[in-house]
């Protein structure tokens, strides 16, 4: 069902062309009243599209699904996946269509997938539709976590639908509009190892290269440099989540992407006083996926991307004329090894940005092999280290807001202690950690106060998507159609490190009593 009256899409449709097996096509159901809620005119620009024509008369049909640009194919993916650890030999796409892929204007190939656009080969008895909420939800965080930094998928788009869909009670209708790297996960591979389908498996896996690690292309071992890879994006992401102060929610395999982008903004939140087993997700009940535990579980995800890659490792092996088991006992260790050094490469990363953070050069001379990203676990984590983690003990012991602690420390660096102690009540303790930081500081030469303040600033954002704001500005839309309090809260996020008085109520943390009872939901 193409559409002559928006400008044609430069589709290409790599995915649906040459990973048989691996999808189903599918159509976006039709809906009655589509009407354009939010629309991503900066990465609209991005990817070579014309803002103008989207947020014209055809916007909200395109964007509903009620009409295709020429050139799209639209399928729906099907993949496995661990959830909440236990295997789910076949997932897939239950409610979302990938329409194709654009080069943007920076030659990167990116997916353009609807996420509430009706039933697929593999909904599973759901209706495939989406509420309001969430898909704004995913606009938002989305958005936050680009103008922070955090490598991810983004919203293009979402339109309401003028329907209601049915979970507790009936919602608005809407569909969201995103915008990946890929959308390969590790459930995708899990998918096709599970059947035993080698020849599948060999095609996902070179496309992945393809698309993602093209030096590898061709080259002996590129499996085990493909699982190498992805390991080290998720090491960096997961980093960034920490020092975010960023709780996932859900990270099973199928919501692991090998291009190290984060994706699925379902149960997800932010940490307001700073706990590392702070979880909100309602299905986590058992607080798996709780912060603290997430640079385990992305170990976990990777090496169940190990399992499903051996069998491609082992059988190269073979060809050049190994033994099976000597092979297969091989790769075993050396998969291993790629495992064991992800906790050494996130420590890397995230000292890296603690170092950031707390506004000291980003290199810790005192501290023990493993630091520079290596593969060896650090034998002595460095004084630099063992400063960041009395800072954030201090800030568990004390109930602290972890953004505000971090940003208010910048404060500090420019001579003003009084906005960080007014966040604390055990003021000697801050008053000894401070005498550290600030010895520690003193060795940075050439470095200035204001410098060094401005630098923070830089690494510690005032904004962060506060989880009781979100859920006004959701609310808003949701119950009244009101779009004002999202779009000002959207303003507030796409600017995180600076200071506008206009925006200083984004800033406050909610009521202790109001994040005890937060809980978030995955918006199925």
């Amino acid at each position: 069902m193409p559409s002559t009256s928006l400008a044609a899409w430069p589709f290409d449709n790599t995915y649906a062309r040459e990973l048989a097996g691996l999808h189903a096509p599918c159509q976006p159901s039709r809906v009655p009243a589509p009407r354009l809620l939010f629309l991503n005119l900066p990465l609209a620009t991005e990817l070579g599209l014309d803002p103008a024509t989207l947020a014209g008369p055809g916007g909200a049909d395109l964007f509903a699904g009620n009409v295709l640009p020429p050139g799209a194919e639209p399928i729906a993916q099907v993949y496995a996946g661990h959830q909440f650890g236990g295997f789910s030999p076949q997932l897939g796409d239950g409610r979302a269509l990938l329409l194709g892929e654009l080069v943007d204007r920076a030659g990167r190939r990116r997916d353009i997938a609807f996420k509430g656009s009706g039933r697929t080969p593999f909904s599973r008895g759901g209706d495939g539709k989406a509420a309001v909420g969430p898909m704004l939800r995913e606009a938002l965080i989305g958005e936050a976590m680009h103008a922070l930094g955090i490598p991810t998928t983004r919203a293009l788009a979402v339109a309401a639908t003028g329907e209601p869909v049915y979970r507790e009670r009936p919602l608005p209708g809407a569909v969201l509009t995103r915008v990946a790297a890929s959308h390969l996960r590790v459930g995708t591979f899990q998918f096709a190892a599970a059947r035993g389908d080698g020849a599948r498996l060999r095609l996902l896996a070179d496309y992945a290269i393809a698309r993602h690690d093209s030096d590898l292309v061709g080259t002996p071992g590129r499996y085990m440099g493909l699982l190498a890879r992805v390991a080290q994006r998720q090491a960096a992401l997961v980093a960034q989540w920490m020092n975010a102060g960023f709780i996932h929610g859900v990270m099973n395999t199928d919501n692991m992407t090998v291009s190290g982008e984060t994706i699925d903004y379902g149960p997800c939140a932010f940490m307001e006083a700073f706990d590392p087993q702070a979880v909100f997700s309602s299905i986590d009940r058992q607080g798996r996926y709780a912060y603290g535990n997430q640079p385990g579980i992305a170990r976990w995800n990777l090496a169940r991307l190990a399992e499903a890659l051996l069998p491609l490792m082992v059988e190269d092996e073979v060809a050049a004329g190994g033994d099976e088991d000597a092979a297969a006992e091989g790769l075993v260790a050396q998969a291993t090894a790629v495992i064991d050094a992800f906790p050494a490469q996130y420590e890397a990363h995230l000292r890296q940005g603690q170092r950031a953070k707390l506004g000291l050069a980003l290199t810790d001379p005192d501290a023990g092999a493993g630091t520079d990203g290596g593969t060896e676990a650090a034998t002595d984590p460095g004084p630099d280290a063992s400063l960041a983690d009395d800072w954030l003990a201090l800030l568990h012991a004390q109930r602290v807001d972890f953004t505000l602690g971090w940003r208010r420390l910048a404060d500090a660096a420019a001579g003003d202690e009084a906005p960080l102690r007014a966040l604390f009540t055990d003021l000697p303790a801050l008053q000894g950690w401070l005498a550290r930081w600030q010895a520690r500081c003193s060795l940075d030469s050439g470095d200035t106060p204001g410098e060094r303040a401005r630098r923070m600033r830089r690494a510690n954002p005032w904004i962060i998507p506060r989880n009781h704001q979100v859920e006004l500005a959701l609310e808003a839309a949701m119950e009244e159609g009101d779009l004002g309090p999202f779009d000002r809260l959207l303003a507030a996020v796409r600017a995180p490190f600076e200071e506008r008085p206009a925006f200083a109520a984004y800033a406050e943390p909610a009521p202790a009593a109001v994040t005890a009872a937060y809980r978030t939901f995955c918006g199925t």
